[in-house]
């Protein structure tokens, strides 16, 4: 008999965690690698908040706080939905957790039973589908290319649906792709699901302060405020903020899934950290005028990165409207050999002939989900992003048929 649940083995590792710990073997073994592996922006988090959090220490703030988070921090959380983006919540539809990841992890646990059906387009956050796997669902993958932009069609969605979805979940912009929907793209998909009511949609708005070219973010509900008690937003501190350790992620949404989700992280994690709550308390109502500065240096990466990749042959770039990665298609790369007689044959050959020969840390695109690509990401100087770029063209240039 196992040690081991046997639920375990729906799931893998996370890729992009396995990305950058090799990366960090390789650097400790005295190897000069660059790694754009990261989910995380290279930006310290601001004074302010950090300021907000050592007050907070001295001032004895180191209880338990309520399982669902502090009702000061949900009070904040409802000013920023009506602030930003003209939405109305009350402290009950809303849920605090130990980042957006536990928040979907219980909005999932707290809502699937035995397969029912979730449907995610890909490419996707690696965690979607294992999430869901464990909480006994059943992942319903749409495929969205470079062709459309890395955006699901409304008629992909319509032809997923069934009697048994439960879910449909919706990054935007999205990681891996950048990919961003917009007001029309939205209005679109919201015809779609107002057809079958019985399918509930998560909105996963981690990413919507890292807009490009005065794209403007739209949430689902605003655009289509009928839907709202269908709709659940997933969001926190970590991007837009530069907080991605202090591990604060919220929820919004119906109050008995609210309750039910409280239910679980009351026999799990309990209370997030009350220091990073008050630190998140900080962030969501105090100054916000670095965002925006911090959206343009990212913007200014992306152009760099895009203009360096664009111009080597063989790969194939999207220009993303958000986030901070780009996913590059390399299918014209399988089938060529490495300078040692490697064959290329999928994305995971070509990530591991970049770490290896070029000394640049990638993730191959089937971790997200769609293979064929890989996802680089920007947020780190633009002098390793330069390096970065060369080291790759030097090693494609390098491939022979």
């Amino acid at each position: 008999m196992s040690l081991i649940a046997t639920r375990l083995g729906f799931i893998k590792p996370s890729p992009t965690l396995a990305v950058s710990a090799k990366a960090a073997e390789l650097k400790r073994s005295g190897v000069d690698v660059i790694s754009l592996g990261a989910g995380e922006p290279d930006f310290d988090t601001p004074e302010n908040i950090k300021l907000a959090a050592i007050a907070a220490i001295k001032a004895g703030a180191t209880k338990y706080t309520n399982v669902d988070g502090m009702p000061e921090l949900k009070k904040a959380v409802c000013k920023k939905f009506k602030r930003e983006n003209g939405l109305e919540y009350l402290p009950e539809q809303i849920i605090i957790g130990t980042g957006g990841k536990q928040v979907i992890y219980n909005l999932f646990m707290a809502t699937l039973n035995k397969g029912d059906e979730v449907i995610i387009p890909a490419p996707y956050w690696v965690s979607y589908p294992d999430i869901v796997l464990l909480a006994e669902g059943k992942p319903v993958i749409i495929e969205a290319h470079l062709e459309t932009g890395f955006k699901i069609m409304p008629e992909s969605l319509d032809a997923a649906i069934t009697d048994k979805t439960k879910w449909f979940v919706l990054n935007s912009p999205s990681n891996p792709s950048g990919a961003a929907y917009s007001k029309q793209d939205l209005l679109l998909l919201a015809n779609i699901l107002r057809k079958y009511p019985h399918v509930q949609i998560m909105s996963d708005d981690i990413y919507e302060h890292i807009t490009f070219d005065r794209f403007k973010f739209y949430n689902l509900v605003a655009v289509a405020p009928d839907l709202k008690e269908r709709i659940f937003i997933v969001n926190g501190v970590s991007k837009a903020y530069s907080m991605t350790g202090w591990r604060i992620g919220y929820g919004a949404g119906n109050k008995d899934i609210i309750k039910a989700m409280a239910l679980i992280q009351s026999q799990s994690t309990s209370n997030p950290s009350s220091i990073s709550q008050m630190a998140a308390i900080e962030a969501l109502i105090g100054i916000q005028n670095y965002i925006p500065k911090n959206a343009l240096s990212f913007e200014k990466k992306r152009d760099l990165v895009f203009s360096l990749l664009s111009r080597i042959k063989n790969l194939e770039c999207y220009k993303p409207e958000g986030a901070f990665y780009l996913f590059i298609r390399c299918m014209k790369l399988f089938g060529k050999k490495t300078p040692s007689g490697k064959l290329l044959k999928n994305d995971n050959d070509v990530a591991t002939y970049l770490l290896e020969n070029g000394n640049v840390a990638v993730v191959p695109g089937i971790a997200f989900g769609l293979e064929g690509y890989f996802r680089i990401s920007y947020a780190t100087s633009e002098e390793l992003l330069v390096k970065a770029c060369q080291r790759i063209e030097m090693c494609i240039n390098q491939l022979t048929q």
